[in-house]
């Protein structure tokens, strides 16, 4: 009888432990309900934008508009004056795959990647035909076109195999070099465009425009232009000028006009030139071994030679001292001249905004900007400048991560920088993409540019 209570109390106590236990369970349950628990990470969701892999280059501009060298822009107005004080993005770039730019004194030249013949666009001054003739611009006011519009060139090709090696633009004249060779169009009152000097010829809706092959068998690498001069580099390292001599900037031993392209000589001999710069009347010569030639005006000492002469007719190689290091880049301005050495270094020298600050206006020698106003500094230590441009009065560095600094005259806000006030030391343009090519025209800019993407 007792091993039959044992048992009843036994079952009854491991039904109630069960019972005990799944009710338990049910209270634990209930109460991880009330009990805030850790939220469970979810995988954000990745949207892919779509990015055309044909936007590789973008086009903005800033400065004077009112002359139309900015294209379809909407600038400020300030006394009846359009100006754009700050980069903006070109419409007709988002259109075209522009390729290169040139600015002249108030228009633009771009050149285009395109399946037929329109390489080049132009838009801004036309007074003397320097953008061509077209039909299209009797729409268009007092000789000035506001919306790019094809240049038309006599090109041989009717496909899309010509392409335009290089660009320069003077006061009122176009230098645009292809595949075809050398095309200018444009003023020619003092031969700058190497055709005869016609007396009294109209440049208004003129449409002459003058072919040369190439020079005595070699190809034309290159081009530049002064105000109202040109200047072309040779396969072969060789130049040749043509143009306005009153200055010496032909550098052919006189100061007369001269409209063939003529050998430059002098200190030039036998040397194989890499680049030539000029935007006025002063001209630069780098050789591949580093060394500065310079020949034209010297009026504010942007030639340092011996002697002391305002006006240098004939190529010279100017004293540049040596611990400047090798030089890889030139560039000159309406009075002022600037170098780049190897190590990123830019010097300038002559006269106006140099870039040293309010207190220096005019220095005889080249003297370094110092490499912490590009942005050079213990957290960036790998930056530096790559790549110097001048326009008249503005100066323009550009880094190796693609940031642009100006300084100089900020007339119309051609510097760039949100204002107006000129800019006495380099200070970084907000340019919104990474520039790989500055065109500086008297009074506006036009930058090439790579998205950051």
């Amino acid at each position: 009888m007792f091993r039959d209570i044992l048992g009843k109390l036994m079952f009854n106590t491991g039904r109630n432990y069960l019972k005990f236990v799944r009710e338990a369970r049910i209270l634990h349950l209930d109460s991880r309900k009330c009990i805030p628990q850790k939220p469970e990470l979810k995988t954000l969701p990745i949207f892919q934008y779509p990015v055309s892999q044909e936007d590789t280059r973008r086009v903005y501009v800033w400065g004077l508009a009112g002359h139309g060298a900015l294209g379809e822009i909407k600038a400020l107005r300030k006394n009846t004056i359009s100006y754009l004080s700050k980069p903006k993005r070109l419409q007709f770039a988002e259109q075209y795959k522009v390729t290169d730019i040139a600015c002249g004194y108030g228009f633009t030249v771009y050149a285009v990647q395109s399946s037929d013949k329109n390489i080049i666009y132009g838009t801004g001054i036309n007074t003397d035909s320097q953008l061509g003739f077209n039909e299209t611009d009797k729409r268009f006011p007092d000789n000035m076109v506001f919306i790019p519009r094809p240049i038309n060139l006599p090109l041989l090709k009717e496909n899309a195999s010509t392409k335009v090696i290089d660009m320069a633009a003077g006061r009122a004249h176009l230098l645009i070099l292809t595949t075809e060779g050398l095309f200018t169009l444009g003023n020619n009152a003092y031969g700058q465009c190497g055709r005869p000097i016609i007396l009294n010829e109209n440049y208004e809706k003129n449409k002459v425009v003058h072919h040369i092959p190439n020079i005595k068998g070699h190809k034309i690498t290159a081009v530049a232009a002064g105000q109202d001069h040109s200047i072309l580099l040779t396969e072969i390292g060789e130049v040749y000028t043509f143009g306005w001599g009153a200055d010496g900037q032909t550098g052919l031993a006189h100061y007369r006009n001269e409209h063939r392209p003529s050998l430059v000589k002098g200190d030039l001999a036998g040397q194989h030139i890499i680049k030539v710069a000029c935007i006025a009347d002063c001209v630069l010569a780098l050789s591949d071994k580093g060394k500065i030639y310079g020949w034209g005006n010297s009026e504010y000492g942007q030639l340092p030679i011996k002697g002391d002469s305002c006006q240098v007719n004939i190529a010279t190689e100017l004293n540049i001292p040596q611990e400047l290091g090798h030089i890889t880049d030139i560039a000159t301005g309406g009075c002022s001249c600037m170098i780049l050495n190897n190590a990123g270094n830019v010097y300038v020298w002559g006269y106006g905004i140099l870039g040293l600050g309010p207190q220096v206006q005019k220095i005889l020698k080249p003297t370094m900007i110092p490499p912490t106003l590009f942005g050079n500094n213990v957290y960036n230590r790998d930056i530096k400048i790559i790549k110097i441009y001048c326009g008249i009065s503005q100066l323009a560095a550009l880094t190796n991560s693609g940031d642009l600094y100006m300084w100089g005259n900020n007339k119309f806000g051609s510097l760039g920088l949100g204002h107006i006030k000129d800019q006495f030391f380099p200070l970084r343009v907000a340019v919104g993409a990474q520039v790989k090519k500055v065109a500086c025209g008297v009074d506006h800019t036009v930058t090439l540019c790579k998205p950051y993407i």
